[in-house]
C-alpha cells in the first residue's frame, strides 16, 4: 500500500590512588562533576522525512536513502520513517535486503520514526488495537539494529488541520499512560527505547509529556524533543489540500527554548528541524542558544537528527525561496558541526 497523504498527516575506572577518596563524596555529587568535566559533543544522524518530497512523489525509495545518506552527506547514522516501508517492515526478505545494504554501506540505523494508530485513544479498545499494531514495528527496529522507536501521542491528523485532539488533556494523559506503558513493556523485551516526540496536539505542550513520564518507571521511556514542534493549536485548514493546509497559522505556541530545557532530563535525542537559513542560521530557532539549553542540561554524546523540511515546502507549495532537499540537509549540518565545535 502506498504512503497517503492521510498517512503523512497522521502523520537521540578510577585510579586506585583516588578510589579511596572518592568515596567520600556523595554519588550525585560526583556524577555532577563528572558531567560537568566532559566535553560536550553528540553524533549527527539524518531523519528519512528529509527526502520527503521525493518519498511520497516516488523519486526514490526507502533503499535510496542509506545511499544517500552516507554517499551525499557522509552521515552514517539513520532515523526511518515508517510510512516509507509502504508496509513491507513485515516482509522478510525486503527487511534482509535493506540490512544488508545498510551494512554494506557501514550505516546505523538508529530508529523508526513510527507514525501509527493513537496510542492514546480514550477508547480502551482502540489503544488496545494501537499498540498492537506497534509490535511488528519494535520487531523491525530490533532487526535493522536501532536503538528505539519513536512514537505519537495523540491523533496528529486532527491537531494539523486545526481540528484538535477529541478528547482532554487530563483524559488523553490518562490513556496515553496506560497505552504507551504497554508498548515499553513489549519493547522492553527486545532491549528497545520507546522515545515519543513533541508531535501536534496534546503531544506539543511539554508540561503535559513530561507529566506522563513521570508517571511511568519504565528504563526505555524517554523524549525525542522537536525544534519545531511546539505548535499547541492551528487555524483550521480550508481544505484537505496540501497547500491549504501548509497555509495554516499557529494560533498558539509553547516557547521552544523553555520546551527543549523542560524535555532534556528525559531525552534520548534530539530532532534538529529546520525549514530555511539566513547566512547560514535558522531564522527560526538560535540554534547557539538551543545547544546551549542541551548542553547545561548535561546531555551529551547523543544522536541529533537532521529534519529538513523546507524541501516539501519548496517542492509541493511552490516556493522556491526554500532549499532543495539536499542543500537543505546539507546546511543544517553545516551549521550543527559550527554549534558542535563552539560548545565543546
Amino acid at each position: 500500500m502506498n504512503y497517503t497523504r492521510r498517512d503523512f498527516l497522521s502523520t537521540l575506572g578510577l585510579a586506585s590512588a583516588g578510589v579511596g577518596m572518592a568515596t567520600m563524596f556523595p554519588s550525585a555529587l560526583q556524577a555532577k562533576d563528572t558531567a560537568a568535566a566532559a566535553p560536550f559533543t553528540f553524533e549527527i544522524s539524518l531523519a528519512e522525512f528529509s527526502y520527503a518530497s521525493e518519498l511520497y512523489t516516488s523519486k526514490m525509495t526507502n533503499f535510496d536513502f542509506p545511499q544517500r545518506a552516507v554517499n551525499d552527506h557522509g552521515i552514517s547514522v539513520l532515523e526511518w520513517v515508517s510510512g516509507f516501508f509502504n508496509n513491507k517492515h513485515t516482509d522478510n526478505a525486503y527487511m534482509k535486503e535493506l540490512k544488508s545494504m545498510c551494512d554494506d554501506l557501514g550505516a546505523k540505523s538508529h530508529l523508526i520514526m513510527v507514525d501509527g494508530e493513537n496510542l492514546a485513544a480514550v477508547d480502551a479498545a482502540k489503544r488496545q488495537h494501537a499498540v498492537e499494531s506497534h509490535y511488528p514495528w519494535v520487531d523491525a527496529a530490533k532487526f535493522l539494529g536501532c536503538t528505539s522507536i519513536r512514537v505519537n501521542l495523540g491523533d496528529a491528523m486532527s491537531a494539523m488541520t486545526g481540528k484538535g485532539e477529541e478528547a482532554s488533556a487530563p483524559d488523553a494523559a490518562k490513556a496515553a499512560v496506560e497505552g504507551y506503558g504497554k508498548l515499553l513493556e513489549y519493547a522492553g523485551k527486545a532491549g528497545l527505547n520507546v522515545i515519543v516526540e513533541n508531535h501536534f496536539g496534546h503531544s506539543s505542550n511539554p508540561e503535559w509529556l513530561v507529566g506522563i513520564m513521570k508517571q511511568l518507571g519504565a528504563k526505555n521511556k524517554g523524549l525525542l524533543p522537536d525544534f519545531g514542534n511546539f505548535c499547541m493549536e492551528r487555524t483550521k485548514a480550508a481544505s484537505m489540500d496540501f497547500k491549504a493546509l501548509m497555509a495554516t497559522k499557529c494560533l498558539k505556541e509553547y516557547d521552544k527554548y523553555k520546551g527543549v530545557e523542560m524535555m532534556m532530563p528525559y531525552s534520548k535525542g534530539v530532532s534538529a528541524k529546520t525549514h530555511k537559513f539566513a547566512n547560514g542560521e535558522d531564522p527560526e530557532t538560535d540554534f547557539h542558544k538551543i545547544f546551549g539549553i542541551i548542553k547545561a542540561s548535561g546531555w551529551t554524546g547523543g544522536y541529533v537528527g537532521i529534519e529538513y523540511e523546507g524541501g516539501l515546502l519548496r517542492d509541493f507549495g511552490g516556493d522556491t525561496s526554500y532549499l532543495s532537499n539536499d542543500d537543505g540537509i546539507k546546511a543544517t549540518k553545516v551549521l550543527l558541526e559550527k554549534v558542535r565545535e563552539e560548545l565543546k
